[in-house]
């Protein structure tokens, strides 16, 4: 059970916590709807209603709308059914005051095994919950050791005096996407010990395993902006749906959703190993999947300065050029 919220939560306390969000119009006025705290506070007690299995005291707007995995449903469905007890203490929140959303990467058990959710959460002007989206992964036990506490700098403050701005936090998160679709290292500012985990699995920085690295006589660089530099991650034809939605200048947080394209149609291309080996890509030696689309989300640490110290990301697959869940015609 996460530490933050008794098991034992009844609605009526969800109510009551949850409606603390909710501005008064004279608040309104003044300031947002739902300050820093409140909207750590509601991304909580959301976790805690999927835990608990009861959405009855989620402070829901009349037209809000809730996709999960790329489907959409409504409260008390999904998770909310699926989930059988609470994860390990892995949690990170991302809150964004200027946009009144929310974004949470942690842990729970659906039914009966790890698995790792993400969140989004969007307040209309009321403090009402407008849209929530849900992405969720089973984690394997191989990576579990890497999913049981967040590491330090997803959970530490930035100094007063060194922090970025919210807009310049959300440009450097959307920067990595850039990074990814031109395979250059340089569009992001990753630092030296620049470490990414997907799902559970180091797959950038220096305790990297194989993963699309390269294995044997030429191994592709590990390092965050060597190994997109390389050009291996060529394979991927496009990233869609970007959605940059949260950015916390007092943890140095960035958060966005983005869905992954990989028609696995590609023709051969040149990979630069480390030693500065070419290395030719191609359906036949590498990468020998199914088409396939990846939803994920991913969040960002940029540090003092103002380089990207830890990617924490987390998807899953879902068939090529899958409808996100948000167009107009998925209305149920």
């Amino acid at each position: 059970m996460t530490k933050w919220m008794p098991r034992a939560l009844t609605a009526l306390a969800l109510t009551g916590a949850l409606a603390g969000c909710g501005g008064s119009q004279e608040a309104e006025v003044q300031g947002p709807a739902c300050d820093r705290d409140c909207l750590i506070g509601l991304t909580k007690n959301y976790v805690a209603s999927i835990e608990t299995q009861n959405s009855e005291g989620v402070p829901f707007s009349d037209e809000a709308v809730i996709v999960e995995n790329l489907h959409r449903i409504k409260a008390g469905e999904g998770l909310w059914a699926d989930t059988t007890g609470p994860g390990t203490d892995f949690s990170v929140i991302v809150p964004d005051e200027q946009n009144q959303t929310a974004g949470w990467i942690g842990m729970v058990e659906r039914e009966g095994k790890p698995t790792v959710v993400a969140l989004r959460l969007k307040l209309d002007p009321k403090g009402s919950i407008v849209e929530a989206e849900h992405l969720y992964a089973e984690v394997g036990e191989n990576q579990l050791a890497q999913m049981q506490t967040p590491r330090a700098g997803l959970v530490s403050d930035v100094p007063e005096g060194s922090r970025m701005d919210h807009d310049k936090l959300i440009e450097t998160g959307a920067s990595y996407y850039d990074a990814l679709d031109d395979n250059d290292g340089t569009l992001m500012p990753f630092a030296a010990d620049c470490e990414r985990h997907e799902n559970g699995m180091i797959t950038a920085g220096a305790n990297a395993g194989p993963g699309p690295n390269g294995v044997g006589e030429h191994p592709i660089a590990r390092d965050c902006a060597g190994q997109l530099t390389s050009k291996v991650m060529t394979y991927i034809t496009s990233i869609g749906n970007r959605r940059v939605f949260a950015a916390d200048p007092q943890t140095g947080l960035v958060m966005g959703l983005s869905q992954f394209h990989h028609p696995m149609d590609f023709e051969p291309y040149e990979v630069t190993a480390e030693d500065g080996t070419k290395i030719m890509y191609s359906t036949d030696n590498q990468m020998k999947f199914e088409p396939f689309d990846l939803p994920a989300a991913h969040i960002f640490k940029v540090g003092a300065d103002g380089k990207v110290h830890e990617i924490e990301a987390m998807g899953f697959r879902a068939p090529l050029d899958a409808p996100s869940g948000w167009e107009a015609s998925d209305e149920s």
